[in-house]
């Protein structure tokens, strides 16, 4: 069973496009300098127009996390279980994201990640790795 991916709009092309590269971006208002992540077309903040796209170093800090132990859909049924963390990352914005290697005990929060791809069905995904 195919999962559900995402589906690029003109406001979130850019982000999909750098993840197809290994580049994970996020904005930053040329108005204000404030720093978002879901895409927009507008400033978060102040709301003025065309925020900047930035490539990330891709390094954060897990704020938390959770382990899925049961498929919210038949389509995840094999990956269970499976860790989603919050990571806080470097450049002020936040990410909710998949964490390799599946429901490890090693997780922890305050832990630092490394932002990577995974490619599912033809999609780069961005994953979350430990720096141990």
């Amino acid at each position: 069973m195919s999962r559900p991916l995402p589906h690029p709009t003109a406001d979130t092309k850019t982000f999909w496009d750098g993840c197809a590269i290994g580049e994970l971006r996020y904005q930053v208002c040329v108005h204000c300098g404030h720093v978002q992540f879901i895409p927009g077309s507008l400033c978060s903040a102040c709301h003025q127009g065309d925020p900047a796209w930035k490539t990330s170093a891709g390094r954060g800090r897990i704020l938390s996390h959770t382990t899925v132990h049961r498929a919210p859909t038949p389509a995840f049924r094999d990956e269970v279980p499976y860790v989603i963390a919050l990571s806080d990352m470097d450049e002020g914005f936040r990410l909710m994201v998949n964490v390799k290697g599946g429901a490890s005990p090693d997780v922890a929060i305050g832990q630092p990640v490394r932002i990577g791809f995974r490619e599912v069905e033809g999609v780069k995904l961005p994953q979350a790795e430990v720096i141990a």
